[in-house]
């Protein structure tokens, strides 16, 4: 693993910064569905996530608003605009059943409109379906721990009564805290039998991350959730926080050997959720190193990994569909590594 000074990385995270922030105002267009860009005639409502891909996409541009908007408070033109066009989503009267054409995510949808609206849409339409939210809705009945976070983190936004359990006990059962031993104590068997290995053996076994990509989502996103994205404390018991950040550890090393480019990100800024100098890990300041090396000039992410990357010949609506959900994600990182004024 090759680390950059630390004059090196505030390069990297400058160009990120800025560059990440400048493609995804240039596209702003395609995050609005209900714009000509916005819309995506090339994949089918029938297709699977073809539904609601455009709502998943507003949201993800009003998270980044949002945040920014909590961690800058100045006269950004970046953050001005982008929250002009969450606004306006936000206040389109088509936007109620753009939240509702996948079933499945229609609660959890309207929970995260209502959470991360601007201000300006307190009598948007969107307002009204809220009440349409049942008790299964809002219960935690039939959920898994993570489950109940996101439940409580999204309504606790939007002003919604739940029946969610408190913070402290969904944290205390979180997969923060109950993963990371298990998954470190296979991570150390698995250290011993490649010590003992010959290099014929060691060459031919796959690197195996220490936990699978499911789990490795659920960790950064507990993170997010349990520290309100990083505004707060980590809110785990107090010595999960090592066992936490020693498996984010391991987990971002692979990441960043991979070329896992959308969870490296993540990662980073679980490390920040936690508490830590991001930049002042080797792991840290590595992934951001990495990213900054596969952002191309016009400052997007190709993709989540390199595997999946989009071709720059790609038509505009299909490269945007596979890259911005790794610039956004990269972008909202660098805010929360600090940069939030590299314009």
């Amino acid at each position: 693993m090759t680390t950059a000074s630390g004059l090196d990385r505030a390069h990297d995270l400058r160009r990120l910064s800025a560059g990440a922030l400048g493609w995804l105002g240039r596209n702003l267009d395609h995050f609005d569905p209900f714009t000509s860009r916005g819309r995506t005639p090339e994949r089918s409502a029938a297709e699977p996530g073809g539904a609601h891909r455009p709502a998943k996409a507003a949201l993800e541009l009003a998270l980044l608003a949002h945040c920014w908007t909590r961690l800058d408070e100045g006269a950004d033109p970046r953050r001005t605009e982008a929250t002009a066009r969450v606004r306006a989503i936000w206040r389109h009267p088509g936007l109620p059943g753009l939240l509702t054409a996948e079933p499945r995510a229609a609660a959890q949808y309207r929970l995260a409109c209502a959470a991360l609206a601007p201000a300006g849409t307190e009598d948007a339409p969107f307002r009204a379906d809220l009440a349409l939210l049942t008790p299964a809705d809002l219960s935690p009945a039939g959920r898994s721990p993570y489950q109940r976070l996101e439940l409580r983190y999204y309504a606790d936004k939007a002003g919604v009564p739940h029946t969610v359990e408190p913070f402290a006990e969904l944290a205390g059962r979180n997969v923060l805290v109950e993963l990371p031993p298990t998954a470190l104590a296979r991570a150390a068997r698995r250290d011993r039998r490649d010590a003992r290995a010959d290099r014929a053996e060691d060459a031919a076994r796959p690197d195996e991350p220490p936990v699978t990509v499911p789990e490795a989502y659920a960790l950064t996103h507990s993170s997010f959730f349990l520290s309100d994205f990083a505004r707060t404390g980590p809110g785990l018991p107090e010595d999960a926080v090592a066992d936490a950040a020693a498996l984010v550890a391991r987990l971002l090393d692979h990441c960043v050997r991979h070329d896992w480019w959308d969870l490296a990100a993540e990662l980073v800024m679980t490390q920040v959720c936690l508490g830590l100098d991001a930049l002042g890990t080797p792991e840290g300041a590595a992934a951001v190193e990495r990213l900054a090396l596969v952002q191309r000039p016009d400052g997007s992410l190709p993709g989540r990994s390199a595997a999946t990357r989009a071709s720059a010949t790609d038509p505009p609506a299909a490269y945007f569909a596979t890259a911005y959900h790794t610039t956004l994600v990269t972008a909202l990182m660098t805010l929360l590594l600090g940069t939030a004024d590299a314009g």
